[in-house]
């Protein structure tokens, strides 16, 4: 039997991010969870953001169109990486996230039409790219086999909590790195499925959309991680996003509703503003307050755009209504 265990110290923050995630979830529990049109709306926004962040351009409206069964122009692979994850969300809940099997199917589903070797474990070796070169080297093709089996089994027997152990997998999965193409998308789905093990409302949740709101930060939270040989910054990343998902989100009506802080974000939001310039406006001085309970979900929620959307770090960087909100 292994005695495999991925290298994560679980902090007091980490701790704290699950409490809080966890009173969220009871809540909305509580509240009966979400309206089947608010489902259809994030089930949209999940695959709109899983495969943006992997160089899809199809937008929301294009992507609700293809799944209406109407014709969209646009380059066939797009369309087919749509109707791929369409299939794969729809099947979720048939799937163990224990068993190899089932993570194989998964992985030819969401390939099929775009890799040849969908199904099954990479054969050679690859590298993870970034904007200077090569930032992670995956282990050997031949190793792949065996140390998946030790994470599928390690899933399987932890006692940490699902938050934790699901965000700590999507992790090691990427480390990993296990198939020849689809390894971000399959990472993604796998640690919504482990969630969903838990909760299932994290099935309609449209964290995927977050993921894509904060791309480089996803990123930066992967090679954190991996520089310092333990999950725990990736962690507490994927619980800030996930936590963020379940503040932006209300119990529906007939259209989705926003929160208070959102609606007070829109208010004051005039022209291009700084992140300083919309604390002051607002009152704020403590700024991951802000980030989380204002900022992330007008995002998440498309109200707001970055003036410089492939900078999200900058200290140039300025928020706008977006040309829909402000066409209102």
């Amino acid at each position: 039997m292994t005695t495999y265990r991925p290298p994560c110290t679980v902090t007091p923050e980490i701790l704290s991010q699950v409490a809080e995630i966890a009173e969220h979830v009871g809540r909305l529990s509580a509240a009966d969870g979400m309206a089947l049109r608010l489902r259809r709306v994030n089930r949209i926004r999940t695959i709109h953001g899983s495969l943006a962040i992997e160089g899809n351009t199809l937008s929301e409206a294009q992507i609700t169109a293809i799944l209406e069964g109407r014709r969209v122009m646009a380059p066939p692979r797009e369309i087919q990486e749509v109707r791929n994850a369409a299939r794969v969300y729809e099947c979720l809940p048939q799937w163990n996230p224990h068993q190899q099997d089932d993570l194989l199917t998964a992985h030819k589903m969401l390939m099929e039409g775009l890799l040849d070797s969908a199904g099954m474990y990479r054969s050679d070796s690859v590298g993870v790219m970034g904007q200077a070169g090569v930032v992670h080297i995956a282990p050997p093709a031949e190793r792949v086999p065996e140390l998946m089996a030790d994470l599928l089994h390690w899933l399987q027997q932890t006692d940490l909590h699902p938050l934790v152990a699901g965000s700590i997998f999507h992790y090691e999965f990427e480390f990993i790195h296990p198939f020849a193409d689809g390894n971000g998308r399959m990472g993604r789905l796998w640690h919504t499925l482990i969630l969903c093990r838990w909760q299932p409302l994290f099935a309609d949740l449209p964290t995927e959309s977050m993921i894509h709101a904060r791309q480089q930060d996803y990123y930066h939270a992967l090679n954190q991680s991996t520089s310092q040989s333990d999950a725990a910054p990736f962690v507490s990343f994927m619980l800030e996003v996930i936590l963020s998902t379940l503040e932006g989100l209300t119990a529906p009506q007939v259209t989705p509703q926003f929160t208070p802080q959102v609606e007070t974000l829109l208010a004051v939001l005039k022209g291009e503003m700084s992140r300083s310039e919309l604390m002051q406006a607002l009152g704020l001085t403590d700024r991951k307050s802000f980030r989380q309970r204002y900022l992330l979900p007008a995002l998440q929620a498309g109200l707001i755009e970055m003036t410089l959307p492939d900078k999200p770090r900058s200290r140039l960087q300025r928020y706008r209504l977006k040309e829909v909100v402000r066409g209102q």
